[in-house]
């Protein structure tokens, strides 16, 4: 320090860095240029030498000051971080916050959006809460809120009663088992039954003979019975009505293939109903056949075919089952009667006719005791309805046994029966079914007051006496 009343020297600011590196960058712009001037007017070189010791002067200068502004941004990067870490760890706190704030929102919204089942539970009415809880589910004290109190009571009652059900079901699921193992073991027994009652049935046969009641004889025969054409069912119903009703001494049976029989209904069967194509088709052959034979039979009318064309185009074909009539001697005796004869009915399906035969008999058609048992039937003309279905021309075969006598197309019903084989018919409309069978029906009646089945017995068996008595 100076002495008092001493004048001191003025004390000049210190400049700053970049001042400094301002002044320098200017002296050196200054020498430079002086340099390049005297240069160009070629001044002595101890000048310049001069010159370039300021310029080392500047640059060291320059250099100082360059120093000084690291150190000085250096220091303020220092102070810069120092005053940026509390703001770094605010901003860090501040987005913990708001990352929590958000879950806890998440959360909330979650909570807010949770459909819980208790809408959809069909809890029982309070009043009957009240009457049929136990008193253990009442008394319980779940929360201090009085409803939601309730709401968890009736939920636990609730429980309860599910926990109940639960054990009733499984009560019941074993009931069921054992009903199930019942109705089984039921089943197997009813299975095997057929087989037993077979057995029965068939270890009751000697003892019906011997008794004389024919029962199971009676249920096969009733079962054929459903599978004859409609002309031989005629026949067989009317002759088993008069035996049972008048006690008349024959006895009936119906013999043949069963297999072919259902075979024949069954094919029946699909041509009604329109289901088997194959059938149907194979008619529309059978009919263009007849068709083409029809179209010859036209360009040649003179020629009459032979019965061996007609045997082999299934003119003669028969049903598979026939029908046998046994009748006995029908005088009074202790012993048992003595068949006289035994006729077989059978039905020609092309020809919708019936003939019969006598069983067993080796005379010639024309000498056995059915040709004309009625005047003028010697059973060589076709009927009626046989002749629409083919040439007018064709005669019956004289060699078969059986012939299509009158008296057995009256005797079939032929007359009120439909005119067409059920096999060869078409499909028709209710009104012409309920038509026919009106027909049939009063065609019955008719029947059973003509006395058809006593005349011919009677005539069969008178004719068969005579025949016995010239013998």
């Amino acid at each position: 320090m100076g002495e008092p009343g001493e004048i001191l020297p003025e004390h000049k600011p210190e400049r700053s860095p970049h001042e400094v590196l301002q002044q320098s960058k200017a002296s050196v712009e200054e020498i430079v240029s002086k340099m390049l001037s005297m240069k160009k007017e070629s001044t002595p070189k101890s000048e310049i030498r001069e010159l370039v010791t300021q310029i080392f002067i500047n640059f060291v200068s320059l250099r100082q000051a360059n120093r000084s502004i690291l150190l000085e941004e250096d220091r303020v990067k220092g102070e810069t971080e120092r005053a940026k870490a509390p703001v770094d760890f605010t901003t860090l706190q501040l987005h913990n916050l708001m990352y929590e704030k958000s879950h806890y929102v998440k959360a909330i919204k979650a909570c807010k959006d949770f459909r819980s089942k208790y809408p959809d539970i069909e809890l029982v009415p309070e009043e009957e809460f009240f009457r049929d809880a136990p008193e253990e589910i009442k008394n319980t004290v779940m929360s201090n809120d009085n409803s939601h109190n309730l709401m968890l009571k009736r939920f636990n009652f609730e429980l309860f009663q599910r926990k109940e059900l639960c054990k009733l079901r499984e009560k019941l699921e074993q009931k069921k088992k054992a009903l199930q193992e019942t109705i089984a073991n039921r089943k197997k027994f009813l299975s095997s039954l057929p087989s037993h009652l077979k057995s029965l049935k068939k270890a009751s046969l000697p003892v019906q003979h011997q008794l004389g009641v024919l029962h199971t004889k009676k249920l096969k025969q009733a079962q054929y019975a459903e599978l004859l054409p409609p002309p031989l069912y005629v026949i067989y119903s009317q002759l088993m009505a008069q035996k049972e009703a008048f006690g008349e001494n024959v006895d009936l049976e119906i013999v043949g293939s069963v297999k072919d029989a259902q075979a024949v209904a069954r094919q029946q069967a699909n041509k009604d109903t329109g289901v088997s194509a194959s059938l149907e088709s194979s008619k529309v052959d059978d009919d263009i056949d007849e068709e083409d034979d029809g179209q010859r039979r036209r360009k040649r009318p003179k020629k009459i075919p032979s019965k061996e064309s007609l045997e082999q185009a299934g003119i003669y074909q028969t049903h598979p089952l026939k029908v046998t009539l046994h009748i006995h001697d029908d005088e009074k005796s202790d012993l048992q009667s003595r068949k006289l004869v035994t006729l077989k009915f059978e039905y020609l399906i092309k020809l919708n006719s019936v003939c019969v035969g006598v069983e067993g008999s080796q005379e010639n058609a024309d000498n056995d005791i059915l040709c004309n048992l009625f005047p003028d039937d010697t059973g060589l003309e076709l009927p009626h309805q046989s002749a629409k279905l083919i040439d007018h021309s064709i005669v019956f075969d004289e060699r078969r046994t059986s012939r299509p006598y009158k008296w057995a197309q009256h005797l079939a019903g032929i007359d009120f029966l439909p005119e067409v084989s059920p096999s060869l018919r078409g499909f028709e409309t209710s009104n012409d079914e309920t038509s026919k069978h009106t027909a049939v029906i009063s065609g019955l009646s008719l029947y059973r007051q003509q006395n058809r089945v006593q005349t011919v017995v009677q005539r069969v068996r008178a004719r068969k006496k005579a025949q016995l008595a010239l013998v």
